[in-house]
């Protein structure tokens, strides 16, 4: 048989963990909800799979490719503008000849699909809907079934006067081809809602098999920890990557849990991951790849994704933190609360249960957010502190930080303007200041590299050069974050409106990009202290200071 994986879906019940996902790549223990379903097939040997998809499609077409790293062959069918969970499948007929099996990429299941293929084949079924017995079926479309499987009546989400079966449809369907005689081509058309009613009407052999697996609608935030965690409790039979450490653990080979750090299963800690010491992760709890726990960190019942970072004493509760967010020192995430990506959250803010927060925010250090953040503060505050720029390394002062800004620094002056450069001795400052450079030479303007000095004496240098100039050091006081210092041509630092100027080309991305040509020069200055000391004795009587000893 063929598979067809339903992967259309734009998830915003979800939001906002889709704001800026699709639903079928949302991750659960480690990997997308697409993929634990992917290899559901592969274990059932159905390697011939067409995934429908419309919402980020390419995003999805890029991630899973043909399949192969699944252990399938996977193609794609594509809508222009969403056709319905059954119009979708309906693009993907021409590969459909034979019996297949249409699943939802955005639920999580273990369902036996050869026993509803069997169950399917003794009825001469023209289609069989998989059921799932559900405590609330409230939420869901249920269906009512005679003993012998056969399809009476489908109720949408019914109230609770009406509930008369808790048989949920789970959306995944045995189909053979002739189904799509019932369709409108073209037309938006559901499965519940247009295709099984009208094969109902028309006698058809509808039938509805009850299934005995695990499955879950990935359809609330809720449900989304819920399926998170069974993965790692074992009630549902999916592939964790990483080592098993004892019953209910998993430790990627590359991630690093600190002596001193205390993780308490279930939890999953991904690939390149950092649990520092003082740290205590209480399952359930996944941390994502590349993600850091630092110290004095207390985490229980909480998701990470990939590539975050949690600071020194913060608190999560019942959280889901998404990627690339920065919860800086002192925090606290209560219950239900869902930070989405590319989300800094101040050092000493507290986050009140249940709020959510829509990607690329900021919030105020020492903030109480008591309400969700949706479209104020969509805009980051400046990038000056009282004292330069300053963040934390490799979290916020990345590279790409660093030659963003480097760009917006070139563009600021004309082609061909020297800009002096220093920094201090430590890696990552020579790591921020060789990413400044790259973006100062892509604007058109040249580089001045003073190499290892101190901010005194690049303050000197810039005042008697009349140049502008550039300082990056690791802060003296917190070995975790760096500073970036500018200074006009006179050593001082540069003022509020050039800041203004500076913040508005970042944010704006309103950088120059010269042509290949145009570009600017980077040229070394070596042994600038000499000048700097001469300057100083100059200025002191050294015959006063040598009487006074």
């Amino acid at each position: 048989m063929k598979a067809v994986v339903m992967a259309g879906g734009e998830g915003s019940r979800l939001r906002p963990l889709t704001s800026n996902m699709p639903k079928p790549l949302v991750p659960v223990a480690g990997r997308p909800i697409m993929e634990h379903i992917l290899l559901h097939l592969r274990r059932h040997q159905l390697r011939d799979v067409v995934a429908t998809v419309e919402y980020m499609g390419a995003s999805i077409r890029n991630y899973f490719g043909d399949g192969s790293e699944q252990g399938v062959a996977l193609s794609y069918s594509v809508e222009d503008s969403p056709l319905g969970t059954a119009g979708s499948v309906m693009l993907a007929r021409p590969q459909l000849n034979e019996t297949f099996v249409v699943i939802s990429g955005d639920s999580l299941t273990d369902i036996d699909l050869g026993a509803a293929a069997r169950f399917h084949r003794e009825r001469k079924a023209l289609a069989t809907i998989v059921l799932k017995p559900v405590p609330n079926p409230l939420e869901y479309g249920v269906v009512v079934v005679d003993e012998g499987g056969a399809v009476q009546r489908f109720i949408e989400k019914p109230s609770w006067g009406e509930v008369i079966s808790d048989l949920a449809n789970t959306g995944i369907y045995i189909l053979d081809p002739a189904v799509f005689d019932f369709f409108r081509p073209g037309e938006v058309t559901d499965w519940s809602g247009d295709v099984f009613p009208k094969l109902l009407k028309e006698g058809e052999r509808v039938f509805g098999w009850i299934a005995d697996g695990y499955w879950e609608d990935v359809g609330s935030h809720a449900a989304y920890v819920k399926a998170s965690f069974d993965c790692l409790e074992g009630k549902v039979k999916v592939q964790i990557p990483g080592e098993r450490v004892g019953d209910s653990t998993w430790i990627h080979a590359d991630a690093e849990v600190f002596p001193g750090a205390r993780v308490d299963g279930p939890a999953l800690i991904g690939a390149g991951a950092k649990v520092r010491a003082g740290a205590w992760v209480n399952g359930p709890a996944i941390i994502g790849a590349y993600s850091t726990i630092d110290s004095g960190v207390k985490l229980s019942n909480s998701i990470v994704w990939d590539h975050s970072y949690v600071g020194l004493n913060s608190r999560l509760r019942g959280s889901v933190v998404c990627r690339s967010v920065t919860v800086k020192n002192g925090c606290l995430l209560e219950e239900g609360t869902v930070i989405g990506s590319d989300v800094t959250i101040g050092a000493g803010s507290t986050v009140n249960a249940n709020v959510r927060i829509w990607p690329n925010k900021e919030v105020e250090p020492g903030a109480v957010v008591h309400e969700s953040i949706i479209w104020a503060g969509s805009w980051k505050r400046g990038l000056f502190t009282s004292y330069g720029l300053n963040g934390l390394i490799n979290i916020e002062l990345t590279p790409e930080f660093a030659s963003r800004l480097g760009a917006a620094i070139g563009a600021l002056t004309p082609k061909g303007t020297e800009i002096a450069f220093s920094r201090d001795y430590t890696r990552s400052a020579r790591m921020i200041g060789r990413a400044l450079m790259s973006g100062i030479i892509s604007a058109g303007s040249n580089v001045i590299d003073l190499s290892v000095l101190p901010a005194p004496v690049c303050r000197y240098w810039a005042r008697h050069n009349h140049v502008s100039a550039i300082h990056v050091q690791t802060s003296p006081v917190d070995p975790r974050s760096g500073d970036i210092r500018i200074f006009d041509d006179l050593g001082l630092d540069i003022d509020k409106r050039s800041e203004r100027k500076l913040e508005g080309l970042f944010f704006r991305e309103d950088i120059r990009r010269v042509s290949h040509y145009e570009m600017g020069r980077i040229t070394r200055r070596d042994q600038q202290t000499d000048r700097y000391m001469e300057d100083m004795l100059a200025k002191i009587d050294l015959e006063a200071v040598r009487g006074a000893a």
